[in-house]
């Protein structure tokens, strides 16, 4: 295990520690009495009293006899002062002399016990009586330094490490935590809003033996003790409306979605979605409904209707504008789609240079034009409504317009944000389109519905008419946060494995660190420049090679050795 010099020093400290008699990692509990956030908002209430505190040491300028420094607890950040005669009363200073000065380290856990005042410049601040090691830290922190203009100096922003070492971004960026407490809001205020009006929030399979409700690709899986292949879901559609077969009016879900596609900013492979489904309603109730949940959320998260994305002003107050998806795409491309053939449709999508194959239907043609020529150009909240019966296999077919039906998605800041529709009852109509998916399938869709033969057989019992809707709970958090890429979105997005460092001998080193500066370089050039004797020389180049830096190449001008 490779050590910096800062971890060895740690490691070294912890064991004077442990000398001394102070267990770094005790396991009895510490009861803390206050927190910073309500000692800085209500200071004449704690001023003069004893509070005891928990938290992590984020700094610390040692003057001294006294000293003074910042603890962090999850509710914010306070300067603490320690005086050593006040720490040590009696003879012995080992615990400000030793322990604080020099064992203990920024990002160190400790508790306190002391007396809320402010300083002579007006600080709040605890004069610390009493100090706990709750647990020290091995690792030091990035320090991240903020001068009196304001500016912040090496800071932790790096987001392949961040989104790597979460918890290392929680500690050193304040701001990441807001995040991820909106986002619980967000949750809490839907969840609240649904159980308001009497709707029962469920639970349905992750594993499921046909991935349905919606055209993505799933992850698959294997079951050993049944012996059968499983699906992670795509969707939860399909069960939760198995519940409205069986009784219920109003049921909801916030529920761990996975499909097994592209990465992008906009794109996890793990993501969160709320589904909800409502006996005797339609898609017109639906998208009244969503806009006063939308509404309800931003003011509830944000103080207000208005918020900041980006360069926009996105306002989420009812109403918000409704446009037909064939409305749309004529007004963008000029191309009017009403009534035209699969083979129409293919010939105008690759007039408008978009990336089309034969396994596509009518309704992914649809969905690539207005997803690639029109979907950007929705910025404030819109509802994209009556899309095709080729686009919408689980959707009832328009009560006045043919070969439409009555669905909708939400756009925001040019991307969908909800799917809803009034769903499809009819169950010889459902067969029919799982079939029409089937073909699709068989052409070379992999995103093609399989058909759910238990799901039509609930259908056939009978299921009231019933509006449904599923909302993007990162995607929504994006926007309420003003975060443009789903990871700031996400604790622990999905990463490629981290690579890991390949260690080098000092010779490796040496000739690497010369090979950088010039490749591809003589191969006699490069032994000379090193300085080896022939057997380190041996060894270095067998090593590097052997690992996959450099190689050895025989050319008609000499052996030359070139960087990887």
């Amino acid at each position: 295990m490779h050590l910096s010099e800062q971890e060895i020093v740690r490691r070294e400290s912890l064991q004077k520690l442990r000398e001394a008699g102070i267990e770094p990692y005790p396991a009895a509990a510490y009861d803390v009495t206050a927190k910073i956030k309500d000692i800085l908002e209500n200071f004449d209430k704690f001023d003069g009293k004893e509070v005891q505190l928990a938290g992590r040491m984020m700094s610390r300028r040692i003057m001294g006899k006294a000293s003074f420094s910042e603890l962090k607890d999850d509710s914010g950040r306070m300067q603490i002062y320690v005086n050593r005669d006040e720490l040590c009363p009696t003879e012995d200073k080992m615990m400000y002399n030793s322990v604080f000065k020099k064992w203990l380290d920024i990002g160190d856990i400790i508790g306190i016990k002391g007396t809320v005042f402010k300083t002579q410049v007006g600080e709040p601040s605890i004069n610390v009586k009493e100090l706990t090691l709750l647990s020290k830290s091995l690792r030091p922190l990035p320090v991240v330094k903020v001068d009196a203009d304001g500016q912040v100096h090496d800071a932790f922003s790096d987001p392949e490490l961040r989104y790597r070492q979460r918890y290392v971004d929680l500690i050193v960026n304040d701001h990441v935590k807001d995040t991820f407490i909106k986002r619980s809001k967000i949750i809490n205020t839907m969840r609240n809003f649904f159980t308001n009006r009497a709707w029962l929030e469920v639970e349905t399979p992750v594993l499921q033996p046909i991935p349905g409700g919606a055209a993505a690709r799933p992850f698959v899986t294997h079951h050993n003790a049944l012996d059968m292949p499983l699906y992670l879901r795509i969707a939860n559609e399909l069960y939760l409306k198995r519940l409205i077969v069986g009784g219920f009016e109003g049921v909801f879900e916030f529920a761990k979605d996975f499909r097994n596609e592209g990465m992008d900013k906009t794109h996890n492979p793990e993501f969160t979605v709320m589904e909800l489904y409502v006996a005797y309603k339609d898609y017109n109730w639906m998208m009244n409904m969503t806009e006063e949940l939308l509404e309800t959320v931003a003011i509830a998260v944000n103080g207000k209707s208005k918020v900041q994305m980006g360069d926009q002003v996105i306002d989420f107050k009812a109403p918000y504008a409704r446009v037909p998806i064939l409305q749309a795409i004529k007004e963008h491309t000029g191309y009017d789609l009403e009534g035209k053939t699969t083979e129409e449709i293919m010939e105008i999508a690759k007039k408008l240079e978009i990336e089309v194959d034969e396994s596509m239907g009518k309704g992914k043609l649809i969905d690539e034009i207005f997803g690639e020529k029109c979907e950007h150009n929705y910025i404030q909240p819109t509802f994209i409504t009556d899309y095709p019966k080729e686009m919408s296999p689980l959707t009832k077919a328009h009560r006045e317009k043919e070969g439409l039906t009555e669905r909708f998605e939400l756009m925001v800041n040019g991307k969908e944000l909800a799917n809803a529709y009034s769903e499809l009852n009819d169950p010889i109509d459902q067969r029919e389109r799982f079939q029409d998916q089937l073909k699709l399938s068989e052409k070379g869709d992999d995103e093609a519905m399989f058909i759910d033969q238990d799901f039509l057989r609930a259908l056939e019992y009978g299921m009231p008419p019933t509006s449904g809707i599923g909302i993007g709970i990162d995607r929504l958090t994006m926007f309420m946060t003003n975060n443009d890429s789903i990871q700031e979105v996400l604790f622990f997005p999905q990463m490629k494995p981290e690579k890991k460092a390949i260690e080098l001998t000092d010779e490796e080193k040496t000739v690497y660190e010369l090979l950088k500066k010039q490749t591809p370089v003589l191969l006699p050039t490069l032994k000379e420049q090193a300085g080896l004797s022939n057997k380190k020389w041996d060894k270095a180049i067998k090593g590097l090679t052997k690992k996959k830096l450099a190689k050895v190449s025989n050319t008609d001008t000499g052996l030359f050795v070139e960087i990887l």
